[in-house]
């Protein structure tokens, strides 16, 4: 499992292209005005159709109370996603996920030439949905572009994996029944506007990884360390800037 030093060791072999900061979502503005005024449905079977294998799952994860951005260190040059050149971001976007709760799994080219594609998009909401209470929800597209850009920015040093999706959309009645289980879900979640997931990427720490979703400055991070073969994983949002641990 790659971790923070690892990184360090690789060295920058990006510092040599000499780099401008970049804005995350500013390539995609276009597209998130015209293209998702109206709700996702459930995509239509066909070529890019997913492959369903049920299999159990622990429960999603939830963000815990948020804590000062102050409580955390920020994270090395290394991870600082703002530094990346302008043809990083103009290229484009095929996100791969996988969904260990349902064992769905797809690669998606989603988004190409400054404009989001939509049929790429409602199958992406459809992926991130609520497993357990059923429903699908519109996921806000600085999310998804947050997720491919930290999957494009490991594979540059060689880490080509999925972005496993831990917990996505939820529904109030999901997240109501995660806090009576005395999970540290928030009331007022932002997985329920579809602003939120928890996720992994193998062979990642959740330090390394919570990190560099940090250095994209597009909301909340909040990491959840854990002593297993899995490793940990990290919660990310388009909220307010903050970190916590759980």
């Amino acid at each position: 499992m790659a971790t923070r030093r690892d990184f360090l060791q690789t060295g920058l072999g990006l510092t040599a292209a000499g780099f401008i900061g970049v804005p995350l979502v500013g390539c995609a503005a276009k597209a998130e005005t015209v293209r998702h005024a109206k709700a996702p449905v459930k995509p239509a079977a066909g070529p890019a159709r997913i492959a369903k294998a049920p299999a159990s799952a622990p429960a999603p994860a939830a963000e815990a109370a948020a804590a000062p951005e102050t409580g955390m260190e920020p994270p090395p040059d290394i991870f600082d996603a703002q530094l990346l050149d302008l043809e990083f971001w103009l290229k484009p976007r095929t996100l791969t996920i996988t969904r260990p709760a349902s064992g769905e799994k797809a690669s998606l080219l989603y988004w190409k030439d400054g404009e989001m594609i939509d049929a790429a998009y409602q199958e992406l909401c459809h992926l991130l949905r609520d497993v357990n209470g059923k429903e699908t929800a519109a996921i806000d597209p600085k999310l998804l572009e947050t997720l491919w850009g930290t999957q494009a920015f490991v594979a540059r040093y060689g880490i080509e994996s999925p972005v496993e999706i831990l917990s996505g959309y939820r529904t109030p009645a999901s997240n109501k029944r995660l806090i009576e289980q005395g999970v540290p879900a928030a009331r007022q979640s932002l997985h329920m506007l579809g602003r939120a997931a928890d996720v992994r990427i193998p062979n990642l720490n959740a330090e390394v990884l919570g990190g560099l979703v940090r250095s994209f400055r597009q909301g909340g991070v909040g990491y959840y360390y854990r002593n297993t073969a899995q490793g940990g994983w990290i919660h990310a949002d388009t909220g307010l800037k903050r970190t916590w641990k759980g």
